[in-house]
């Protein structure tokens, strides 16, 4: 059996939960700029989140609710507008601390890079939006910056298809230049888990978000409601096909830890349990 040697992680609802105060508020201040008089409402976003890409939500948005109107320029010119507008807005917001990481991430983070576990980034987002979340992370004074701790990000419009397309996932593996068996990915949704395991990624751990809590994740091999701090409640287990497996450990751990990964690790390895 593989030993676990990384870590990949999706980023929106998984290190930190962006979508309905993060992503969704930069939208409509990017529309507000434009002149136009679209709100996307906290129901509204969480149904436009099943389009992965912000620039795929904007053009679904257009087809299902505004079919009539018509942008004063070429339609892909003016949605790279709105969202070039948007990431401007998402970008200070996060740089300013608007969002912090869930509880638990960087616990978790600093324990797999001290343990020489390497880490990496596959996510829909655009690099930008991820560099504006890193770095306003706050991190030990001993530890580098933490976008440095990631030896690969891989992010946005770099692969043909987006998830629940497995292939950000597998640019992030070609870059780690490691098999998807050797490795642990986490998400929060049900297109990251889709991706994921279409990658081979069956080591597959989702932390739901706010907008990820009534979706089918139950093909994900151990499903959570976090991944937990020492001084607050443990994590509750969800679902997943390994989930019965590894709950003794993470009952004893009382949080999301490296040995419970592993412990996952290695049930994944072994197959789904009955």
């Amino acid at each position: 059996m593989p030993e676990l040697e990384a870590i990949i992680f999706d980023v929106d609802g998984t290190l930190a939960d962006t979508e309905r105060d993060g992503h969704r508020v930069a939208f409509n201040a990017a529309f507000a700029d434009a002149g136009l008089d679209w709100e996307w409402s906290v129901p509204l976003y969480g149904e436009l989140l099943r389009v992965t890409g912000g620039k795929e939500r904007i053009r679904t948005y257009l087809a299902e609710h505004r079919p009539d109107f018509s942008p004063p320029e070429p339609l892909d010119d003016f949605i790279r507008d709105l969202h070039r507008r948007k990431t401007a807005h998402y970008t200070s917001m996060m740089r300013a601390g608007s969002i912090g990481l869930r509880p638990g991430v960087l616990r978790l983070l600093r324990e797999a890079m001290d343990a020489g576990i390497r880490l990496a980034i596959a996510t829909t987002t655009t690099p930008e939006n991820v560099s504006a979340l890193l770095s306003a992370a706050p991190v030990p004074g001993h530890y580098p910056a933490l976008q440095h701790w990631f030896e690969v990000i891989a992010a946005g419009d770099v692969v043909p298809a987006k998830k629940p397309a497995p292939d950000i996932f597998d640019l992030a593996l070609a870059e780690l230049d490691l098999p998807a068996r050797a490795c642990v990915a986490v998400e929060d949704s049900d297109n990251g888990v889709r991706s994921a395991l279409g990658a081979g990624l069956d080591a597959l751990l989702v932390t739901v978000s706010s907008y990820t809590q009534e979706q089918d994740l139950a093909a994900a091999a151990l499903v959570v409601d976090g991944l937990g701090e020492p001084d607050l409640p443990p994590p509750q287990v969800v679902a997943g096909h390994c989930a019965d497996a590894v709950a003794g450990a993470l009952r004893d751990a009382a949080c999301v830890d490296l040995a419970v990964l592993r412990a996952l690790h290695g049930c994944a390895a072994a197959g789904p349990s009955d």
